[in-house]
């Protein structure tokens, strides 16, 4: 696609009421009672949601091919189909109490850039294609971001298949189970570019009144699980001084953290959101606390300091309660930068169509930060209400998903006539 058809295609926009109905229909497959969606990874449910798609993006002309960890790929072919592919995706997979929007707008924008197309009979130079990634979520299986980890090698084919859930189902069992375990080889070769729309999942452009989240990088992560050994007594007859209360040291070890990411304003992320208290009786002072650890930063530099302070301050918090802290580093992921001309050219597609856009950072982690390590990658984010995601209420506005999909749409053009 030469120039000057690029320029002769900035009119071309995405049919918004398709895609929302197809959304709708998506959302209908482990629909909730509260209006969300129940999804989990490699369940049946999966399998009828992983249908839906697969049968949309035939109609659409797409070719499927399904890798080894059930990664789904729908391949829209381009004029020089020896040139790398253009993706976009994301997950369909969902939490326990998730919505209708996270990763499911993400792989449906994809499809109805794929059917734009179509309408206005355009072919590009390179390739298309959309990617269906496997758990995303980890709600089922561990690790988080599963299909595109293995598909850039992070991890290995054979031990995502050994993954167990809770009660022993390996992921090749489930990927068989529901007719998912594909056999091309998980690989990361022949990508020209990866774009990944999501709702932000977070109040910043709904509180600026902005329609398009241009995604400079992700924060890094680093998750510990921490366990506090103390000594279990009787509430009553221990006096305060003599005791070695590990839900005290857990207290203070949450304020921590929070303190921690409140001196790196305005990038730094600190939660605890698990926490375990044994033997959790009224009139015991608690012996055990398992807890969680999340930290995240926009520079590794600053996520290092958040941790080295993080394990120094443990062990004043540990001698201080008579009570021992052991943290153990479970989840790593380096701050990740996304291409400059790609975040560009989102910039670029936003002021084509005329929307209000702004520079964001992602803080929650997403299959793009693996794809970043292995293609030229890049985000869209649009506002949902009040910021609320991975819950049953999650609720975005249908021109904002309409917007997105048509940044996708120009961006992804861009990109493929190059």
């Amino acid at each position: 696609m030469s120039t000057a058809s690029l320029t002769s295609h900035t009119a071309l926009r995405v049919n918004g009421t398709r895609l929302w109905n197809s959304l709708m229909q998506l959302a209908q497959i482990g629909a909730t009672p509260k209006g969300g969606v129940c999804r989990l990874a490699l369940t049946d449910l999966d399998r009828e949601g992983r249908d839906f798609f697969v049968g949309e993006a035939q109609a659409a002309g797409c070719t499927i091919r399904i890798d080894c960890v059930g990664n789904i790929f729908a391949r829209r072919a381009g004029r020089d189909d020896s040139l790398p592919a253009i993706l976009t995706g994301s997950h369909i997979d969902t939490q326990p109490t998730g919505g209708k929007f996270d990763g499911n707008y993400g792989v449906l924008a994809g499809l109805e850039v794929f059917k734009t197309l179509n309408d206005a009979k355009i072919t590009t130079d390179a390739p298309l294609e959309v990617v269906v990634w496997t758990n995303e979520e980890g709600s089922r299986f561990v690790p988080v971001m599963m299909g595109s980890g293995a598909f850039i090698g992070e991890f290995k084919t054979d031990f995502i298949l050994a993954q167990k859930d809770r009660d022993g189902i390996t992921v090749g069992q489930a990927l068989n189970a529901i007719g998912y375990a594909g056999t091309s080889q998980v690989s990361p070769r022949g990508i020209g570019a990866y774009f990944e729309a999501h709702i932000e999942q977070g109040p910043v452009l709904e509180a600026h009144d902005i329609t398009i989240g241009v995604v400079t990088g992700a924060l890094g992560q680093r998750w510990f699980d921490v366990v506090i050994t103390g000594s279990e007594a009787h509430a009553g007859p221990t006096p305060m001084q003599l005791r070695h209360d590990a839900l005290l040291a857990a207290s203070h070890l949450v304020q921590l953290v929070n303190e921690l990411a409140l001196d790196h304003a305005p990038h730094a992320r600190g939660t605890v959101g698990m926490l375990d208290v044994y033997p959790n009786s009224r009139n015991v002072i608690p012996g055990t606390v398992k807890m969680s650890v999340d930290l995240r930063a926009d520079s590794d530099a600053t996520l290092t300091e958040m941790v080295d302070k993080l394990n120094a301050r443990a062990q004043v918090i540990a001698k201080q309660g008579k009570v021992s802290v052991a943290l153990t580093q479970v989840v790593y992921f380096p701050p990740a930068a996304f291409a400059p001309e790609l975040v560009q050219a989102v910039r670029a597609g936003a002021r084509t169509i005329g929307l209000t856009e702004m520079d964001v950072v992602s803080g929650a982690g997403h299959d793009a930060v693996y794809l970043a390590r292995v293609a030229p990658t890049a985000m869209i984010f649009v506002p949902c209400k009040d910021g609320i995601s991975h819950n049953e209420i999650e609720d975005a506005k249908s021109e904002h998903l309409e917007a997105g999909c048509n940044v996708l749409l120009h961006a992804m053009l861009a990109r493929a006539s190059e």
